[in-house]
């Protein structure tokens, strides 16, 4: 197996332990206290890692408008999907993100002007009815979780294109450090009419989220350069197991038949659609900001 296969399942499997603590954080935390906390700790890994770029080339900057527009968009979908995951099954949160690609794809066509092959629209379409029947709308009943997760998809949307887009033009620094940044401040501000001071117990949970999510991070790009990103990018659907294997060993969460039945269908369609994959930014927006492609 390919070295950049194994640190992408090491990498996503990171990324399921830490937003398997974020659902243990609960709802007794406002999700922008948990971001706020989350966020500044992920940094950690990347500082302690050698960089070319310097943190004073922060603002420097060739599209200044569009990276404050990913930062915007960035931050909201992690607020969307924390609430997510401290509301409904974890099952559902994956299925429900993986419509992503959707809006990814959707988007692509509309503003990047990209052609999208008539199997791959099948393929998507196949993953949205996969994600029906995980949430099957007027027989199971949903929550505002849902509809959360849901805006997540359309702040993703946005999000990675427009980093396909400015990530070959700006510097890493840049698109790293300016999220990083605008979290703190506006999660920092929103946090403050429900701030609870976190335990030292809650202290190390949000901790752990972020060197896991920073840590993730590093490995995916490890991955990526080590390995062709069509082979690297299929990983990302191991979540879903992870998401059956931890829900039912930690929240007592048991998906039905017909929900297994979805979620395999949006695994099947999802694998054979990034395996088809050309473009060479596959990566979709994830919790932290090293979860999409730098």
């Amino acid at each position: 197996m390919p070295v950049g296969v194994i640190l992408a399942f090491l990498a996503y499997a990171s990324f399921s332990v830490a937003d398997a603590l974020i659902k243990i954080t609960g709802p007794q935390m406002s999700v922008f206290e948990i971001a706020f906390f989350t966020t500044s700790f992920s940094i950690v890994p990347a500082m302690l890692t050698k960089r070319n770029e310097r943190w004073r080339d922060l603002y420097k900057l060739r599209h200044p408008w569009l990276v404050h527009l990913r930062c915007a968009t960035a931050i909201c979908g992690t607020a969307c999907v924390m609430y997510a995951f401290t509301h409904i099954p974890f099952a559902d949160v994956y299925a429900i993100g993986f419509l992503t690609p959707i809006m990814v794809t959707f988007l692509g066509v509309l503003v990047l002007k990209e052609h999208v092959a008539p199997h791959r629209w099948l393929l998507l379409i196949i993953s949205f009815l996969g994600v029906v029947l995980v949430i099957r709308p007027g027989v199971r009943e949903l929550q505002l979780g849902h509809l959360a997760i849901l805006c997540s998809v359309f702040f993703g949307g946005i999000t990675t294109i427009v980093l396909r887009y400015v990530a070959p033009r700006e510097r890493r620094v840049s698109l790293v450090g300016l999220q990083v940044m605008y979290s703190g401040l506006i999660n920092g501000l929103l946090m403050l009419p429900f701030f609870v001071v976190p335990t030292l117990e809650q202290l190390a949970v949000f901790l752990g989220i972020g060197l896991l999510g920073g840590t993730g991070g590093l490995l995916l790009i490890a991955a990526v350069k080590r390995t062709p990103a069509n082979m690297v990018a299929p990983v990302q659907y191991s979540q879903l197991i992870w998401a059956i294997v931890f829900g039912a060993a930690f929240f007592g969460e048991y998906p039905d038949y017909i929900a297994i039945i979805g979620m395999v269908i949006v695994l099947a369609a999802g694998l054979a659609n990034v395996m088809t994959e050309r473009l060479k930014i596959v990566w979709k927006p994830r919790l932290f900001f090293f979860r999409t492609g730098l």
